[in-house]
């Protein structure tokens, strides 16, 4: 199954609103109301987004006490989009 433009573009701005990144939700609501999304449905993205975002915080704690199996970037500088060149590498139990 492969999902339409407007629905990509709609989930995109959830996620520019949970990451937290202003130029990403300037441009995927822009790109949203150009793929036929109208305002309610950018709303409700936005709000989905916003739910996602204020659980962010519990994952933290989560992320923390999984931490001797989630993966690690090598290099920080990544892009707040998330593009790297840098594969991730898996860390080994201490």
């Amino acid at each position: 199954m492969e999902l339409d433009k407007r629905t990509l573009k709609l989930i995109a701005v959830g996620a520019s609103i949970g990451a937290n990144c202003k130029p990403c939700l300037q441009t995927n609501i822009a790109l949203a109301l150009e793929s036929g999304a109208d305002e309610q449905e950018i709303e409700a993205a936005i709000t989905v987004g916003k739910t996602v975002r204020k659980c962010a915080a519990t994952m933290d704690k989560l992320a923390a006490s999984l931490n001797q199996v989630l993966p690690t970037i090598e290099n920080e500088s990544i892009a707040c989009c998330g593009s790297t060149e840098n594969k991730p590498k898996e860390r080994r139990p201490k």
